[in-house]
């Protein structure tokens, strides 16, 4: 998976199931890697949306600055990396978007491609890091900086697939035992990929404008099919 993709207002009225009552979502047609962004978590028993860096930083880190802050974490080693174990045990997240962009090597140059599920938006299964700034008191509620990462599988069970990653995406029927707590490690897992699975299939693409190549650019042409 690439490190872009699209979030909408028209999101919610497409994941009813996950973001109903939970507030609009802002337009971003050209999420890139640092931005905070919406994600949708369980706290106190209940969901909500919460906004997180993309770019996972974890708590045990010495400054935001510090690299690598990891946009993707790999599901084949999610549940048990030095760097995801924790959050893929205790701080799972959906990451709600439009859908995301690849990029394919032409005889022209890279050129972008919008994927998609027709109808419908994309469930992404993401993990989170909570990072306490040293430099707020601890009763700030400003103190703690969330950061999540997109989980992503292989792509070529996906057809017609245009790159060799994508983001684990999530059913509807699996939203509350992905962000419950009820499931062990490897029902988790086999819950990921099942689902996944599933929505690979139902994903199309199409060419679209080279200029979702800069991050200045933003906006719903840059997902129209070029013509």
């Amino acid at each position: 998976m690439c490190g872009r993709y699209v979030i909408a207002k028209a999101t919610s009225d497409l994941m009813p199931d996950l973001l109903a009552g939970l507030g609009p979502l802002p337009d971003d047609f050209n999420v890139a890697p640092t931005t905070t962004v919406p994600v949708v978590r369980t706290r106190h028993g209940e969901r909500e949306l919460a906004q997180a860096r993309w770019g996972l930083t974890p708590s045990w880190y010495p400054d935001l600055k510090k690299r690598p802050q990891p946009i993707n974490a790999r599901v084949e080693t999610v549940a048990t990396s030095g760097m995801f174990r924790r959050p893929f045990a205790q701080a799972r997240c959906v990451v709600p978007a439009l859908g995301y962009y690849e990029w394919v090597v032409t005889e022209t140059g890279k050129q972008p491609h919008f994927v998609h599920q027709p109808d419908a938006g994309l469930a992404m299964a993401g993990v989170m890091s909570a990072w306490p700034d040293p430099a707020k008191e601890e009763d700030d509620p400003a103190r703690w900086v969330l950061s999540m990462s997109i989980i992503t599988r292989d792509a070529h069970v996906a057809p017609g697939e245009v790159h060799d990653r994508m983001p684990s995406c999530l059913t509807p029927d699996a939203y509350d035992d992905w962000l419950g707590d009820h499931l062990d490690t490897g029902e988790l897992l086999a819950l990921l990929d099942r689902t996944s699975f599933e929505v690979a299939h139902d994903l199309v693409h199409h060419e679209v404008t080279r200029d979702v190549g800069s991050v200045r650019n933003t906006g719903p042409h840059l997902i129209a099919p070029v013509v």
